[in-house]
């Protein structure tokens, strides 16, 4: 005959068991709770400057496509310089010598009062406290020479522009922040754009590379 103190079986868990595995259970729950709010704070202060970075990638990379667009053939010819210096009227202000290139089939970030042309001369001014200006219009336009050209706002973002030479006998860059001169007077394109980027304290330098159109590239028209 069989114990009656002894079961045979276990057909559940005891209440202690159960109330050990609720505490443990609210244990995790709330270790992990504490840990997505501590990383979800975490990461709302840290949004500005991830969103600032992002923002100085992105302009930093249009305009490097954009001037490299410009570069390749047809708009740039073996032992050219497609990206030059010409002095520019803006619609307010003084005119001035500002970087400038031809993008034949225009930017996607135009805005046309008609029907887009291509041809479009685009050049790239600072202004203090406003931002890096596109200042653009199409060579096809019959007042090309006589209308100033029409501008837009690339990032209010930008607060300097700079102007990387490169010596090539002395392997050296030097950094200017006007645009450098030759012996007539006349100002010559630098090799690099230096942008400085500012959003309240977050400041970020970034580069932008004018190329050159090396000897020998096949025109493919």
């Amino acid at each position: 005959m069989r114990d009656a103190r002894t079961p045979e079986t276990r057909g559940g868990f005891t209440l202690i068991e159960i109330l050990l595995s609720m505490a443990l259970a609210a244990l995790v729950l709330v270790a992990l709770n504490t840990f997505i709010f501590a990383m979800g704070e975490l990461w709302g202060k840290n949004s500005d400057v991830r969103l600032f970075d992002q923002h100085v990638r992105a302009v930093t990379r249009y305009l490097q496509d954009e001037i490299r667009t410009a570069a390749l053939p047809p708009s740039g010819v073996p032992n050219s310089n497609p990206i030059g210096v010409q002095e520019v009227k803006p619609t307010n202000g003084p005119s001035d010598n500002l970087v400038t290139f031809t993008l034949l089939s225009g930017s996607r970030i135009l805005n046309w009062p008609d029907r887009p042309l291509p041809e479009v001369v685009c050049s790239l001014q600072v202004r203090e406290g406003q931002g890096l200006f596109l200042l653009w219009h199409s060579d096809l336009e019959m007042h090309f020479n006589d209308d100033p050209p029409r501008e837009t706002l690339v990032t209010p973002y930008v607060a300097a522009m700079k102007y990387d030479y490169f010596d090539a006998d002395l392997n050296h860059w030097t950094t200017e922040t006007l645009l450098r001169k030759d012996a007539g007077g006349n100002p010559v394109a630098p090799q690099r754009l230096r942008l400085e980027f500012s959003y309240g304290k977050l400041k970020r330098e970034t580069f932008v590379n004018l190329p050159t159109v090396p000897q020998g590239v096949p025109n493919p028209w």
